[in-house]
């Protein structure tokens, strides 16, 4: 089989129609009909069928084209064992949220551009769970993630993790609630059991820090407030609308305070994952290169490479921590 026409086959079954393969790749959609009609006498079997003006996989078609991902993949990372040393070239595309492109991916694109202008970054802002559907379907190449550790992320053995930076988180409740402060998280959350709580509207994992001290002090936090921007959260406290998680290490606008968490400590972790078996990429080595150094840089200790939900961060890595 001509490999060149199996990724005809898996850019269909990605994009739906020919025509958009052909936009995809360049050619015409007459091209894309002859070589896939190519590939079905190769393989003996009839691989499309019509479905109004468009077309569609026939079972065959959709066994293959899973089939072709695979081989494809294969075929690339043959290719790059051949040749380790080429000059990084080719889009990256990363999915991350935005405080890690902003302190991780950010920094280093003015040495991006000086050293290596052939590679470029194509940013899209997202929580981790989109990020990591992202990675799973091949559409990003570099996942910009976090967890917390008291709602570690759970593991995928198919993909490998960079741990970054962490910061400690605080409970925000407005300036004039609360005296004396407790010495332990429990009992922080404690002196807010009848108060709304506030967790984000995209992703899981705060609410599940929440839920877990709030059951240290035996109570269900009430979830009134769902909200993906750090700063709509401060409002609603302000507003007096309710109580939720902030990063410690971030300033906060007048009318909230900020109550640390101890014993145990609710801390944020960022982690660049990628595929298992594709970090060897040029242009992807590249950038994970130039995130290890940064951290290594601010840390003074190379990080490790683990899964996801089983990484620890280096000791005293410290950042600004907006999951949003």
């Amino acid at each position: 089989m001509d490999v060149r026409r199996l990724r005809l086959l898996r850019e269909l079954a990605r994009l739906g129609s020919m025509r958009e393969v052909a936009d995809e790749l360049g050619v015409t959609t007459s091209t894309v009909s002859q070589q896939l009609a190519a590939l079905s006498r190769e393989v003996g079997a009839t691989l499309i069928e019509p479905q109004g003006r468009r077309v569609r996989l026939t079972p065959a078609g959709r066994r293959l084209a899973e089939h072709a991902v695979t081989i494809l993949d294969a075929v690339e990372m043959a290719r790059l064992d051949l040749d380790p040393r080429a000059e990084p070239a080719g889009t990256v595309r990363v999915a991350g949220f935005a405080t890690a492109v902003r302190r991780s991916l950010l920094p280093v694109t003015a040495d991006l551009a000086a050293r290596h202008p052939q590679v470029r970054l194509r940013i899209h802002e997202h929580e981790p769970a989109e990020a990591f559907a992202l990675l799973a379907t091949d559409d990003v190449d570099l996942a910009l993630t976090y967890d917390y550790n008291l709602a570690p992320a759970p593991v995928d053995r198919t993909l490998e993790a960079i741990p970054l930076w962490s910061a400690p988180w605080s409970l925000g409740v407005p300036a004039d609630a609360v005296g004396d402060v407790p010495d332990n998280a429990a009992g922080v959350f404690d002196r807010f059991r009848d108060r709304g709580w506030i967790v984000n509207s995209r992703y899981t994992a705060d609410e599940v820090v929440v839920r877990t001290i709030a059951s240290m002090a035996n109570f269900e936090p009430r979830i009134e407030h769902r909200a993906d921007s750090l700063e709509l959260v401060q409002d609603l406290i302000v507003a007096g609308l309710g109580v939720g998680l902030l990063p410690a290490d971030q300033p906060t606008v007048p009318g909230v305070r900020l109550l640390p968490l101890t014993g145990p400590e609710a801390r944020l972790r960022s982690y660049a994952v990628t595929r298992r078996g594709r970090a060897a990429w040029p242009p992807l080595a590249l950038i994970l290169n130039l995130l290890r150094a940064r951290v290594a840089d601010r840390s003074g200790v190379a990080p490790r490479r683990d899964r996801p939900g089983t990484t620890r961060p280096t000791p005293d890595q410290t950042a600004a921590a907006d999951p949003t």
